[in-house]
């Protein structure tokens, strides 16, 4: 069965069911439900179609009957924490179903059982739809949910109480109101007491809920200024920042981040994290969170990032730590001491920029918002070298988010994919406000991708199908603007930095097309918008083909729509304080009311299209060609009005195409049903008829039910009595079947003992031989040992000669180091008188040469054995046999040169 099909059994089934709340009815209905879970239509429901709002209408209405089952109440519950799980169909449960109430309900009438799931899950699923979204204090069941929450955090803990506490966190959160009744409660100081104790509970998850609603009641009284003091508060910093690091899951990160977000907001608790001193490696650990996180953890930080930019002296930081991370202390939980580069935090960021549109959280948007904040940092700072090699590692991406792909059709992807352009562009023009970024940008960006973007926006986005209709006023069309205003605004800055920039930025500025969303900018209640549309007039106004004339009617049809919407949204209000069961409401009502509220625009459109050709008054000094070119602008004018307009028409004919096929489809549907009137009329004449006949029979055995009364007493006493019997037996039984368990019981154990003996005979016998074994084994060992123990002995005596050998080759080295020591004496007397007689001795060089090199080999071989040490006596002697002859060939070289000295004075010299 298709997803229709089991919608419509769906229906049915529940529609059955209000009408007879029998077992088989509530059966039928249960099986519809389960089907609905299994199919998973969570993007279905997420959609304004007839027959998905009816779908949800009718959970919400069996959720809000009280004597609906508890089992269907459960799997209700159930289901819709399922399709919770997509934003836009929480939206419509929150805000179209007002299902907040209706849960509220289901927890107070189930208060006084509060372990039954259906509290449980009611709970998680209130915690889930008031997640960042406020909730009226004034709205039904409120008063006694808050009562019950606050209740049941005092009292014992169990598994309900954390989804308490974090519900009740949600309420609190930016909620005034109810703040204010919290606070107005006798008992709000045994509740402050009994959150202070959570602060130290185990539970990660309960610390942060507990905090969370400390910092919404009393951040700003006396108790809170004891809470987060000055001296308190760096330990709630570590606190948090512990929990966002290591908490345990999504769900505690998302409320940790939360906290410090709103504790920032807080002046004087964000300059206390400003001097905080652990500020920079707990910044460090934030930012290694957004490698490998899931979507949901990755935005939440990101967000946490984008709330530090905020304050002047964190986005200081926040810049450094990803633009130079080598400055960064590295987290304790990293395995390394120094980052990969992969793993830098710009590298991150980028990549989360990146990210696929099917994407359940946008992280592209909060990742290139914060580029924008960091490069706004950089150019304040005149820092915009550091950032050169995040710019070319940043643009590629920013020049990929401007070109829309065209196999896109989802409406959902087309709008994040516009909010990405948006946030691109932004970053583009904060570069532009810096020279040097300015030039890197202007060489990736081209004058045809802008062109061809806005070219897109005015095709696709249906931004030209005519102004001051509601149209202008949709989601997609102010996205539309926004991407082609900030465009141009972009084009503007690049116009003499890139080829071809400037040509095709002015003749943008007079394209007929522009004046749709540049009235819009000037109409807008943004600031930036505002200021981007002037910036853009300004360009425009002195161009002689740029449409002033068709720009003001806009400007005033745009006025003159918001007006009308201000004044029927005041009649909503009027209209809807009259309402009081808004469950009831079904989307199918609110139809017709906006088909006519769209005709009644079309028409005064109309009207002040002509009302806009009449003239005030007769010029009659104007010359002729000037009234000709004013016509001429009018009736171009006229024209593209015309061409939207049948636009519009033929949008509306479509509609009334659906609207008929709808009423051809309730036309059968009613043909059927009066078909199956018919046939229930028939069946209601049988079932008279034979009321008739059994009424007679009634009669008949009213008479015999009284004679049977009396057998019946007979009965009751012989019944008695057979009961005392039966009883007896009952007891005779369950003694016998005791009995048969503990003979069964026993028997088992017995056979169980009986396996454990033989198994145990069967080791016992195997360690007998293990212990033979093992005798002869030690026997062998302990005969081993002797032999070894001998043998030991033996090395001791060798080894004591050995040291006997040792000392005396030592005291034998120490006798000749002494000899060495006196020869390197004589050596140097030697050197001294070669070095003296150096001049006249040339021809001795070569010998001396030999000396000093054997005197050297000497020093190295003084660590040898006793044989080499002779050797080098042996060489000693024969080296001073040398000598003297060299000696006694100088004194005889000095005896033939002066013929005075004799060869004793030579050799007293030498």
């Amino acid at each position: 069965m298709d997803a229709s099909g089991c919608m419509k059994s769906l229906l049915l089934a529940a529609t059955q069911y209000r009408t007879a709340k029998t077992p088989p009815n509530a059966a039928l209905l249960q099986r519809g439900l389960e089907v609905i879970s299994g199919l998973k239509l969570t993007r279905l429901f997420a959609s304004n179609q007839i027959l998905p709002s009816e779908c949800l209408s009718c959970l919400v209405e069996l959720l809000d009957d009280a004597n609906t089952n508890p089992s269907l109440t459960l799997s209700v519950v159930t289901l819709l924490s399922q399709l919770a799980l997509d934003n836009e169909t929480r939206e419509a449960l929150q805000d179209t179903y007002n299902l907040t109430s209706v849960l509220a309900g289901v927890v107070h009438r189930n208060s006084t059982n509060p372990s039954d799931p259906v509290v449980l899950q009611s709970i998680q699923l209130l915690q889930r739809l008031t997640y960042n979204v406020p909730v009226f204090c004034a709205g039904s069941n409120i008063d006694e949910l808050i009562s019950f929450l606050m209740h049941h955090v005092q009292s014992t803990e169990d598994e309900v109480t954390i989804p308490c506490l974090g519900l009740l966190a949600n309420l609190c959160r930016h909620n005034l109101p109810v703040q204010t009744k919290i606070k107005s409660l006798n008992n709000v100081k045994s509740f402050y007491r009994t959150l202070i104790s959570f602060l130290a509970h185990s539970s990660l998850t309960m610390v942060v809920f507990a905090l969370s609603v400390l910092s919404s009641l009393t951040l700003n009284e006396e108790v809170g200024e004891k809470l987060f003091h000055a001296r308190n508060i760096h330990q709630t910093f570590q606190l948090i920042f512990n929990i966002v690091v290591n908490g345990d899951g999504t769900l505690t990160r998302k409320y940790s981040v939360d906290l410090l977000m709103d504790l920032l907001k807080n002046p004087k608790v964000a300059d206390y994290l400003t001097r905080y001193e652990h500020f920079t490696s707990c910044l460090g650990q934030v930012l290694d969170l957004l490698h490998g996180r899931d979507p949901d953890s990755s935005s939440k930080i990101l967000e946490l990032l984008l709330a530090f930019c905020s304050v002047i002296e964190l986005r200081h930081t926040l810049r450094q730590a990803i633009l130079e991370p080598s400055g960064l202390p590295v987290s304790g939980n990293t395995r390394f001491t120094t980052r990969s580069k992969t793993f830098e935090p710009s590298v991150a960021l980028v990549h989360l920029s990146n990210q696929p549109l099917e994407g359940s959280e946008d992280c592209s948007v909060l990742a290139l918002q914060l580029f924008k904040e960091i490069f706004e940092d950089v150019i304040n700072t005149g820092n915009s070298t550091s950032a050169e090699h995040f710019v070319d590692l940043l643009l590629p991406v920013l020049i990929d988010h401007l070109q829309m792909p065209e196999q896109i059709v989802d409406e959902l992807l087309v709008k994040k994919k516009c909010e990405r352009m948006v946030k691109a562009i932004n970053v583009l023009t904060m570069l532009c406000r810096d020279d040097i970024l300015k030039m890197r940008a202007s060489k990736v960006l081209t004058a045809s991708q802008c062109v061809s973007l806005i070219e897109h926006q005015f095709t696709c986005s249906g931004i030209d199908t005519g102004f001051g209709t509601k149209v202008v006023d949709s989601k997609m069309c102010k996205l539309a603007a926004d991407i082609i205003l900030k465009t141009l605004d972009l084009m503007s800055r690049l116009k003499q930095d890139v080829p071809g920039m400037e040509v095709s930025f002015y003749k943008i500025l007079q394209d007929q097309r522009l004046i749709t969303p540049l009235a819009f900018a000037l109409t807008s209640d943004h600031r930036e918008q505002v200021q981007v549309g002037l910036g853009i007039l300004f360009e425009a106004a002195p161009l002689p083909d740029f449409p002033a004339t068709v720009l003001g009617e806009s400007i005033a049809a745009n006025n003159a729509y918001r007006q009308q919407e201000t004044e029927h949204a005041s009649k909503r209000i009027q209209m809807q304080s009259t309402v009081t069961n808004v469950t009831s409401v079904r989307c199918s009502s609110s139809c017709p009311s906006s088909d006519a509220f769209t005709t009644s625009n079309i028409q005064e459109l109309i009207q002040k299209l002509h009302s806009g050709l009449e003239m005030k008054e007769p010029v009659t000094d104007m010359r002729i060609s000037d009234i000709m070119d004013v016509y001429e602008q009018k009736l171009s004018a006229l024209a593209s009005k015309e061409t939207r307009l049948q636009d519009l028409l033929e949008a509306k004919a479509l509609a009334l195409a659906q609207a008929d096929r709808l009423m051809a489809q309730y036309r059968c549907q009613r043909a059927q049903a009066e078909s199956e009137a018919r046939t229930l009329a028939a069946m209601l004449k049988d079932a008279e008829r034979k009321n008739e006949e059994l009424n007679d029979l009634l009669k008949a055995q009213q008479v015999e039910s009284e004679r049977a009364q009396t057998d019946i007493e007979q009965l009751f006493q012989h019944n008695r009595r057979l009961q005392t019997v039966a009883e007896e037996h009952e007891i005779l039984k369950k003694s016998s079947v005791d009995l048969l368990q503990r003979y069964e019981t026993t028997e088992r154990q017995y056979k169980d003992l009986q396996i454990t003996y033989n198994s145990l005979n069967k080791q016992m016998e195997a360690m007998k031989k293990l212990n033979e074994s093992l005798k002869q084994q030690n026997d062998r060992t302990a005969a081993q040992l002797v032999e070894t123990e001998g043998h030991i002995k033996e090395l001791q005596q060798q080894l004591q000669e050995r040291d006997d050998k040792i000392a005396t080759l030592q005291q034998k080295i120490k006798v000749l180091e002494e000899k060495l020591k006196t020869q390197q004496k004589e050596k140097t007397d030697m050197e001294q008188t070669i070095d003296i007689l150096r001049k006249e001795l040339s021809k001795t060089e070569q010998g001396r040469k030999e000396l000093s090199i054997k005197a050297s080999s000497l020093e190295v071989q003084k660590s040898q054995l006793e044989g080499r040490l002779e050797e080098k006596e042996a060489l000693v002697k024969l080296q001073k046999e040398e000598l003297n002859r060299h000696a006694n060939m100088i004194a005889m070289i000095h005896s033939l040169s002066a013929g005075k000295l004799s060869t004793e004075t030579v050799n007293l010299s030498l």
